[in-house]
């Protein structure tokens, strides 16, 4: 599975930004077993999971961005998508996709998202 992440981009506190993770040469139907989620990493920081969307339709959120940002899946496009609203400047990171199926777990690489006060 190659995942492809795409959508960072500085913006100031307050706004939005959209985060895509495309598969596209995955099939469909290995793609909607994914479970997928995404990662941040600030400088100085660890890693950290941001949202994760299950194969059955579940989702689960870090305290700090529930009520922000929304997770979502469109089958017809392989690709999931991070919705970011109200940004703050605790929100700059890198933010990495991630695919996992029967135990074997798949990064896209990392997009960059700023967020000025």
């Amino acid at each position: 599975v190659q995942l492809q992440a795409s959508g960072g981009g500085l913006v100031q506190a307050g706004g939005s930004l959209r985060l895509s993770c495309a598969a596209p040469g995955t099939i469909t139907s290995v793609f909607n077993g994914l479970n997928m989620a995404w990662y941040r990493q600030a400088p100085g920081k660890q890693r950290e999971l941001v949202a994760q969307l299950t194969s059955g339709g579940s989702t689960n959120y870090v305290d700090s961005v529930k009520g922000r940002f929304t997770i979502s899946r469109v089958s017809a496009r392989k690709t999931v998508y991070l919705q970011m609203n109200s940004l703050k400047p605790e929100d700059t990171a890198v933010y990495y996709c991630n695919a996992e199926r029967i135990g074997r777990s798949y990064w896209g690489q990392g997009t960059l998202v700023t967020v000025s006060s």
